[in-house]
């Protein structure tokens, strides 16, 4: 091989390379908004199980916005749904207190699960300005996995990583949540309600991803923090 070959092939070697370098990057810039800010959407289950994790989730939501300052910051909306048919969203807010006043106001009532609405929503979301991801926190799923699978689908081809995390073990609802996370790229945990730190843990993962990016969840993991290191490994 002459040295002209060499020097071509090397430069061609040169290139992929920063043709590579330049794609993993794209791929970890985060969503962002116009004013530079992540956007999350929240969802919870408000169903009269839910009371106990209810609860819970009012209490670390502020922790959501600590882990995401660093990244840009974050606007968070919160998305329930609860007895007959009712699923609601709030505006966005831009800190821990304005969504406690949100969650303050919201009791938990009976009924079935309305996730399908919820996902819905969020692809509406979607279409009036970017979403970086959303989290959703529930216990059962009572509603028809295929359909819920078709809509999950359209928010992974949009870019929308859902993180689903399930309180108990109830394995209906465990199988289509991880089937949902997996469709949108997202991520799947389960947790106890008597043991707040797995949630907060996840929490704040999933709003400095929804935040930064895959740059920024990474940077969590680099850490040490364990439940970003469990997002993370299903997410690549």
């Amino acid at each position: 091989m002459s040295e002209t070959d060499k020097q071509g092939r090397a430069l061609e070697s040169e290139r992929q390379a920063q043709v590579e370098a330049f794609v993993e990057a794209v791929r970890k810039t985060p969503v962002r908004t116009t004013s530079d800010r992540g956007r999350l959407i929240f969802a919870l289950d408000a169903t009269m199980s839910r009371q106990p994790s209810w609860d819970l989730a009012q209490q670390l939501q502020a922790e959501m916005f600590k882990a995401a300052a660093g990244c840009g910051g974050l606007d968070i909306q919160l998305v329930y749904f609860r007895g007959f048919g009712e699923c609601r969203a709030s505006r966005f807010v831009r800190d821990g207190a304005g969504l406690a006043a949100v969650m303050a106001k919201i009791s938990v009532r009976g009924g079935q699960t309305q996730i399908g609405k919820v996902l819905r929503h969020i692809k509406a979301e979607q279409a009036e300005a970017p979403v970086g991801a959303f989290v959703f926190i529930g216990d059962s799923m009572e509603e028809k996995a295929d359909d819920l699978a078709r809509v999950a689908g359209e928010l992974g081809l949009r870019g929308i990583k859902g993180f689903f995390f399930q309180e108990g073990g109830n394995s209906a609802a465990a199988a289509c949540f991880k089937d949902l996370a997996r469709l949108t790229g997202g991520a799947y945990a389960a947790f106890d309600a008597g043991a707040p730190g797995r949630l907060a843990g996840l929490l704040k993962a999933a709003a400095a991803y929804a935040a930064g990016g895959f740059v920024a969840l990474e940077a969590r993991a680099g850490q040490g923090e364990a439940e970003a290191k469990f997002l993370l490994a299903q997410m690549k």
